[in-house]
Parts: structure tokens; sequence; C-alpha cells
């Protein structure tokens, strides 16, 4: 499934396109000596977002959740990288211990974690599931709607402290799929002989967006003289505003969320003039800490900063787990002009290790292309990525062929990926470890 672009690619991206083939050799070994210098996340999903003349990241997971949204035909290759990943960390691993999300009622998100399960283990592990919820005492199964179950078990931690499993499995290896939104459980902390896939830090409880785009910014520069073209081509601006209180009866904050938002806007139509772009420059106003696609506002004019409204403030005040929100970051927007059956769509790519392994579009029929498609009544349609197994076709027409746009983005999320390794080195709070 390749959506149509609703506008045909234009001047800047068919440049780009042009100049990542032809520099896709030099782009591979590039990748190849950047993973030798760093270490990517155990796993990691993009949101791109195309607008024919701008192809760019708009958000890095570092604990993804749709797996099962893949296409079956990309399984072997998700357990070939799995394979890779685990040996990395623990060669002789016999046992992994996954623990998911406290939402057991989402069961689209539960079958995400039964398509994990089913990875690991055709790598050769026991996978069994615990669960970060201290109420749960004994094993609950749960039945999913394709009549398969999975089983949480209570946690258990060892006489000595220092690991941590159920009855009777040890585990050499947790991998958490948790994005530890509500703070980090003090049961994972001080695990000293076992690997914690991602490590504590990769939880929102630590990490914020805009130390991801600050690594992102340092990754496209390099890339950008690489394949000689503007940066900003593969990069969206942005800007980190702190304390701002939606609550606050003065408006806490508002006039210095306002000036940010009206700087950004300004460089973008700097850069649309430049290249001619005639669409309508936006922002995005969201949490610095992930939220799940909650308190975030698409704003064209900074006008519309001073006028929200009390629903409004509180929309974008409060995160996933009820979390206030006063840290935000504001990306400038990119336009999404890929549509699947006259839907808005937005192509998410999964990595484990450095291998991409697959892909689905998150496509809204209800979102405009300038807006959060990660919201209610999104649905998702897998991709294949099967081109990815053919090489980009060099005589092709530039913007179209399937195997040449797969190949752009899976260029663009691997240095999301990269992005994310940095961003990790930078904010570990036990360097000498490593």
């Amino acid at each position: 499934m390749v959506p149509h672009l609703v506008t045909a690619l234009n001047g800047p991206l068919l440049d780009l396109e042009k100049k990542i083939l032809a520099a896709t050799p030099a782009i591979e070994r590039w990748f190849r000596m950047e993973w030798q210098e760093h270490t990517p996340p155990f796993y990691c999903s993009v949101d791109l977002r195309n607008s024919g003349f701008k192809l760019a990241p708009v958000d890095t997971n570092l604990f993804p959740g749709g797996f099962s949204n893949l296409s079956p035909e990309m399984l072997p290759l998700a357990i070939q990288a799995a394979m890779a990943a685990i040996e990395k960390y623990c060669p002789d691993a016999k046992n992994l211990l996954l623990l998911p999300e406290l939402n057991t009622r989402n069961t689209f998100y539960l079958q995400n974690v039964a398509r994990l399960m089913q990875i690991f283990r055709q790598t050769g592990l026991h996978v069994r599931l615990g669960t970060l919820d201290e109420n749960l005492k004994e094993a609950q199964t749960i039945e999913l709607p394709d009549g398969s179950t999975i089983t949480l078990e209570p946690l258990e931690r060892s006489a000595n402290g220092r690991r941590l499993g159920l009855k009777n499995f040890d585990p050499c290896t947790i991998l958490l799929n948790n994005d530890l939104s509500s703070g980090t459980p003090s049961i994972l902390e001080n695990l000293n002989e076992q690997n914690l896939l991602p490590p504590l830090h990769a939880g929102w409880t630590v990490r914020r967006k805009s130390n991801h785009f600050a690594a992102y910014d340092e990754v496209v520069k390099k890339f950008s003289k690489l394949v000689d073209v503007d940066p900003w081509m593969l990069n969206p601006f942005f800007a980190k505003v702190d304390q701002v209180d939606f609550q606050a009866v003065d408006g806490g904050g508002d006039d210095k969320l306002a000036a940010s938002v009206s700087s950004l806007l300004a460089k973008i139509r700097k850069k649309y003039k430049e290249y001619g772009i005639t669409e309508k420059p936006f922002v995005i106003v969201k949490a610095d800490a992930g939220t799940d696609g909650m308190g975030v506002m698409s704003v064209t004019d900074v006008s519309q900063i001073k006028e929200l409204s009390r629903k409004q403030r509180e929309k974008l005040s409060l995160g996933k787990a009820g979390n206030e929100i006063h840290d935000l970051i504001i990306q400038e927007g990119v336009h999404t002009f890929e549509h699947i059956n006259d839907a808005v769509a937005e192509p998410v790519v999964y990595m484990i290790d450095r291998y991409v392994v697959g892909g689905f579009y998150r496509v809204h029929a209800e979102r405009g292309i300038n807006e959060n498609l990660n919201a209610p009544g999104a649905h998702f349609v897998p991709l294949a990525f099967a081109q990815q197994h053919a090489l980009p076709d060099m005589l092709a027409k530039p913007g179209t062929t399937a195997p040449n746009r797969f190949y752009m983005y899976g260029v663009v999320a691997r240095l999301g990926l990269l992005a994310a390794s940095l961003e990790m080195e930078k904010t570990d709070p036990n360097p000498e470890e490593y």
C-alpha cells in the first residue's frame, strides 16, 4: 500500500530524493560507521510527515506499542533483528521478562504485546509477562480479540535484591514496553545483575522531546553535508518553553509561549519564501514529555495562543496518566500530503536495533493535513515495506516508485534512531557504566 501524494513531489523534495538515491553507498557506509560509535536503542518507532516539499520526523518513540500493526510478511526480518539486538546484551540469553503498559483494557495494545512475545519466542527465548501493577497478586489471563490469550504475573525481587523476575523464572534480560509516564517504580531500580532495556532514563520520567530534537539537529547537520542538501528539508524547527501554567488566572507564561510561537512561525515563513512554498505555515504545541497524542495543539497564528479558551487550556495542561504539563516544545508543523482513500495518512517506521523491520500508515479521516493524527479515530494500514528488499530504482522518475519512497522513509527514520542514541548517551545518569 503506497498512498498517493496529493501534491506531486515538487522541486526541493525531488532534488532530495535524487541526492539520497545517488548517495546510497555513502549513506549506508555512514550509518555503519556511526553504529560503531553509538549503540542504537533496543527498539524504536519514528513518525514521519511527507509534505511533498519536506520529509521530516515529528516524533520518536522508544517504547513502540504498535508491533501488531506490522505486516506479517515482515516478521522474519523483525525476528532476525531481535536476535542481533539480544545477542549484544546477553549472548547466552534464555529467559526474557516483558513488562507492558498497565492498561489491560486496551486490547489493541495487548495484541502488540502478544506480537512482541511471538517475535522473541522465535529468537529462542522463553518469554513471560510481568506487570508493574502492584495490586496484581496472582496470575491474570486475558483473552484477546483473535482468540489467543496472554498471562500477566506479579513481579518478584530476588533474595539478594539485585534481580527481578517471576515465580520460578529468572530472566537475563528485562524488556520494558512501558514508557514510565507515571514515574519510575522503585521495583525497577538498582537491578545490578540484569539488562533493563530500554534503560530507565529512556522513560518519560526523565526523557524530553527537546533533548531528542537537539540531538537530531546534530545528526541531520552531518548527514546533510554528506548528501549536500539543506538540513531543513529533513528537520523541523523547534523551540522549548518551560514553566507554563495554563490554569493560572494571569495566563502564567502565555506571553512567553506566544513570543516563541511568533518567532518560530517567522522562521518557517522565511524558509517557505526561499523555496516558493505557498502553503500556510503552522506549529505544533505539545508537552516536552510524551503524552501519547494528548495535550497537542496546531497553531497557524499567534493570536490563537493569546485567545485560548478554558477548554483548550485544560486540554493542553493534562497529559497521559493525568500528569500536569508545564514544559512545552513548539515544533514546526509538517503538512502531510499523503492520503489513503481521501483520509490523511502519515508513515510510522519501526526498527529493532539498527534495522528497519516494517511500518504502517496512521490514517485519520477526520483530521486535516496540519493536524495531529495520533488521536482517537485513527486506524492503521500495515506497510509491508516489501520494497525494502528491493534496491532503490535509480532509473525511475523521482517521486514515482514505492522502493524509492520507502528507502527515503527508512533513511530518515534511521536518522531519528541515531538521534535517540545520542540523546540516551547525553542524558545517561551513569555514563561510566558503559
